[in-house]
């Protein structure tokens, strides 16, 4: 039989569709409840959090909201993550992955967009899409439920620059990977995926993603970009 849990939070009582449209403090507030339902569902294999924005991401609700996934398993795509994580470690005397990724990029430049006290944004290598952003905490993080910074004043800031580059606040997808249970090496991140175009039969056959803009160039126009 079918087991797990599904939620839908509204993240905050003004009439908007997008959380770009929030004040930094409210976005900061959706997300501190985000992480308190993921602790109410800590049994859960993994637990994911997403927000969908405009009808071509997938959004049914004009309101702006986020949905939690609860599952009795771990996906496919997060226990690879998790092996990374994992193999990496071992391989580095205990080394975080995460923290050296986002060391050399800030380190070179080209694919950093911006950074506060709290959070690093990047155009990650190999973007799946033209503008798809990360959001890392600057000290790894191993779940997004812990206590600790939420990045939401990036997240505000980000979801800013890509309004202003592409001239309106775009569809889009967000989610939060965060550690899933038993994972002791991990470290939580969040996706930003405009949906500037639709996968197609290369990526849905085969899941090889075509991707139109180099996160280098997607990386300097989010830098220009005046949220």
């Amino acid at each position: 039989p079918a087991s797990g849990a599904h939620e839908l939070v509204v993240n905050a009582p003004d009439p908007v569709s997008s959380l770009h449209d929030l004040e930094p403090g409210q976005v900061e507030t959706a997300m501190s409840v985000w992480r308190a339902r993921m602790r109410e569902h800590s049994g859960a294999s993994y637990v994911h959090v997403i927000v969908n924005e405009g009808r071509d991401a997938g959004a049914s609700i004009p309101h702006t909201h986020a949905q939690l996934y609860a599952l009795p398993f771990v996906p496919t795509a997060v226990a690879r993550e998790r092996e990374r994580f994992t193999a990496y470690s071992d391989r580095t005397a205990g080394r975080n992955l995460m923290e050296d990724l986002v060391q050399e990029e800030v380190r070179r430049g080209e694919r950093l967009v911006s950074v506060d006290t709290e959070a690093v944004a990047l155009c990650p290598f190999a973007a799946r899409v033209p503008f798809h952003v990360q959001i890392v905490p600057r000290r790894p993080a191993r779940s997004f439920e812990d206590d600790g910074p939420l990045g939401a004043s990036l997240l505000h800031e980000m979801l800013g620059r890509l309004t202003a580059e592409l001239g309106g606040t775009p569809p889009l997808n967000l989610w939060v990977r965060t550690a899933p249970r038993g994972a002791e090496r991990f470290c939580w991140h969040i996706d930003v995926l405009p949906r500037l175009a639709h996968p197609a039969g290369l990526e849905m056959g085969t899941g090889v993603n075509l991707n139109v803009l180099p996160p280098e160039h997607a990386a300097e126009r989010l830098r220009a970009a005046k949220p």
